[in-house]
This record gives structure tokens, sequence and C-alpha cells, in this order.
């Protein structure tokens, strides 16, 4: 985990110093009066590389995936709240039809 959240903070350095070479470029072609086009080859790369980096720690950083036990008494909802007295079976859900046909195009 420390390895993943190194590697994001890396890729979020890397994504704000092409931000950063990105303005200083334009800042130079307003200086020179030419026009601007795209950014600098070096710095698509550098958006590419900080963008790969975010990714991986994105998916790196959470942790393992656990699986559901399908036996565990808190995935269920198999009982009522003690207190009934705010559970409402009057509301606008019976103004939608009960059966509902969806027509394709």
């Amino acid at each position: 985990m420390a390895v993943g959240f190194a590697v994001g903070v890396l890729g979020v350095l890397i994504l704000s110093h092409a931000a950063y070479s990105t303005i200083q470029y334009r800042t130079l072609l307003k200086i020179t009066e030419e026009e601007f086009s795209g950014p600098p080859i070096n710095v698509v790369f550098e958006l590419l590389l900080g963008l790969v980096l975010c990714m991986w720690a994105a998916l790196a950083v959470p942790g393992k995936f656990q699986s559901i036990q399908l036996d565990s008494d808190e995935n269920r909802v198999v009982s009522l709240p003690s207190n009934l007295d705010f559970m409402i079976f009057n509301h606008r859900g019976k103004a939608f039809p009960l059966e509902c046909t969806l027509k394709s195009k």
C-alpha cells in the first residue's frame, strides 16, 4: 500500500509539472507572438506517464477485494426494524404502472 501511495504522489507531481510546463510554454509563445497549436511532445509524454502512474495507484492503494460470505447475516436484510412508526407505504410509487412495456426503436 505504501508503494502504491508513493506512486500516486509521484503521478500527481508529474501531472502538476506537465501543467506548469504547458503554462510556461504558452507564456513563451505569447512573448514571441506565435500561435499555440498544442503542447510540446515531451509534455504529452509526461501527461501519459502521470496518467498511467495515477491509474495504477488508484487500483493498488484501496487494497485487495474480499469475497462475499454468503452465510453472513450482515449481508442480508431479513427483518423489519423494531420501530415501525417511520415506515411509509403510501407514496408516489403507486402512480407507476405495475407492468412496464419498453419499446425499442
